[in-house]
Formats: C-alpha cells, structure tokens, sequence
C-alpha cells in the first residue's frame, strides 16, 4: 500500500507485486507434470527416462502443493472453494467419464469419491484448505502430520477420496502455508546458488549410480499406495517413506535458490496452470487409450521428441480459450 505525497491515503490500492519467483516456479512444475504423465508408460524402456521420472516424481507434485499452500495464507470462504474447487471438480468428472466411455471405449463409472487421473487434486487442495486453519493451531502439527503421513502407508484404503494422498502430502501444503519467502534474501546470492546447484548436481549423480531404488517403484512418491502394496514390509515401507520426505524436502527450498525471481518471457505461464493441468490430463488419456504410440517410446530420439512434444503441448493448452474455459467453470457459481 503506498501513500500521496501528502501523507493521505491513496484512494486505491495497487495491485500486489507479482513474486515472480513462484511464477517461474509453477512454469518448471507444470511441465514436469505434464512430461512426468507423458512418459508413464514408457519409462521403463528408456534408461534416461527411467531416471528421468525418479527424477520428476521425487519433486513435482510435493513442489507443487507447498507452492498451493504458499498461496492459501488466508483463510478462504466455503463459498469460494465451492466455485473454485468442488464445483470444477464434479464438472471435470464429468468430462472424464464421458471421454472414457463415449470416446476411449473405457470401461468405467461415475465414481465422484474416486477421483480420476489428476483429479485428486482439486479433492485434496479443497480438504487442506479447510483443514489446515484448524490444524495449525495444534502444538507440535507438523509432527503430526509427517506420522500421520507414514502411518497411512500401513493400511490399504485405495483411491477412496483421496484419503492417502491427502494424508501423505499434507505437511508440504503446511510447511507451503508457513513458508516465509522474506527468508530466502540471506541465501539468493552466488554462494547460495553455487551450494544449491552442488547439492542438486550431487543428488543427480546419486540417483544416476544408486542401485537400491531399482528395486522399488517409482510408486514410493505417490503417496496413494500401502507399503504392502508397494512390495515393502512395513518398517522398509517407513524408512523408504521417511527419505522420500526428506528428498523432496530438500529439494523444494534447493529450487528456490537457483530459480530466477524476476519476470521472464514464460512467467505469464505460472498463471496458466491450471488450464494446463486440466486439459493435458485429457489430451494424454486420449492418446494411451486410443494409440499405442506413448507406450512405443523406446530409443534416446523418441524420447526428446517426446519431451519436445510435451512442451509443445505446455504451451498449446496455456492459450487463452483454454485459460478462459476453466476460469468459466471455476466461477459458474
């Protein structure tokens, strides 16, 4: 808020700087959503991929979600998360069911408590909006969440609303919500950068010679599957889980020290992406449900091409028809 020459109170207020560092941070995240979706059914064909998507799935969505949770400081009305959140995600449902049955030929029903493919996502942000006001005015909440988060790993609850993946990664939405980004001018600077890009480099190097993760599933970072169904007994299911808290910690707040935090010719994206988390999700059903083409994916040059494909499609589904349909369902009420 600023002040007339006088000492009088403007008579508006100006809009809110932007944090471009957020921005760009959601323009990375999205597409690694989108080539993280893209790859699934060919990874496992590809060396690079394959460490490629350990790579994505160690980050993305827990990125993704602290940065949700940065943005929800203030407590929203019901209002507001019906027509933001729980009416968009009935709507979506919707489209997803009639895809698949009147277009995919893909036996399914309209199960609203089983959200479909990156749906979940609207389930979970409306519950940890409503959540996490209360919860954090426990003592110790964030302890809390984190056993909460590994004790869920021991039960067998499946996709029913989300409950595992709404456990699991809320204490990213909490430490996004707590998170003060005033904090990062003492380590935005050379050192700051160098030591991130050391400890990143460092993780990379590890991921690309560890043998032990070959032994488990990409599926340990997904947060919706029991130990036992990951194939872990339960005290290997826990510590597995303790380090993937760790990992995806560590590298949230590496990120934010080596991303740039002014406005760059992509940051208009940050403010897109939720068009482009919709319909991406649409576009890549259609292909591995109508074509065998993701799942023929094989040599070095396939896959550039695939991720070429993919930021070509990041971009597509950003434009403005698109941005304007789902800002149209977001607000139908």
């Amino acid at each position: 808020m600023r002040f007339g020459g006088k000492g009088r109170k403007s008579g508006r207020m100006e809009k809110k700087q932007r944090e471009y560092l957020f921005d760009n941070y959601k323009v990375l995240l999205i597409v690694l959503v989108v080539i993280g979706h893209f790859i699934e059914p060919c990874y496992d064909q590809n060396p690079f991929l394959y460490e490629l998507k350990w790579g994505i799935v160690a980050f993305h969505m827990p990125a993704f979600i602290f940065v949700s949770g940065y943005f929800s400081k203030k407590v929203p009305s019901v209002r507001k998360l019906i027509s933001g959140l729980v009416i968009p995600y009935f709507v979506y449902e919707v489209i997803y069911y009639l895809l698949y049955t009147l277009i995919l030929d893909k036996e399914t029903e309209l199960y609203f408590t089983r959200p479909k493919f990156t749906l979940w996502y609207l389930m979970a942000l409306c519950v940890w909006r409503l959540a996490a006001p209360a919860v954090k005015k426990l003592p110790y909440h964030m302890p809390i969440l984190l056993a909460a988060g590994l004790a869920v790993g021991l039960v067998g609850i499946g996709n029913f609303l989300s409950v595992p993946r709404i456990v699991f990664f809320f204490p990213f939405f909490m430490a996004g919500m707590e998170f003060d980004s005033a904090c990062l001018a003492r380590f935005r600077n050379w050192k700051g950068y160098l030591g991130a890009l050391t400890i990143m480099g460092s993780m990379a190097v590890l991921l690309f010679t560890d043998n032990y993760h070959h032994r488990l599933s990409v599926k340990v970072f997904y947060g919706r599957y029991s130990y036992e169904e990951l194939g872990l007994a339960w005290a290997e299911g826990i510590l597995v889980r303790v380090i993937c808290y760790v990992i995806s910690f560590i590298l949230i707040y590496l990120f934010m020290l080596v991303l740039p935090s002014e406005k760059k010719p992509y940051s208009y994206l940050g403010e897109r992406t939720m068009a482009v988390y919709i319909f991406h999700g649409l576009i890549y059903s259609c292909l591995k449900y109508s074509s065998p083409i993701l799942g023929s994916v094989r040599s070095n040059g396939e896959s550039i091409l695939l991720i070429l494909f993919c930021l070509a499609l990041v971009w597509g589904v950003s434009r403005k028809p698109f941005v304007r349909l789902t800002d149209k369902i977001a607000h139908l009420v």
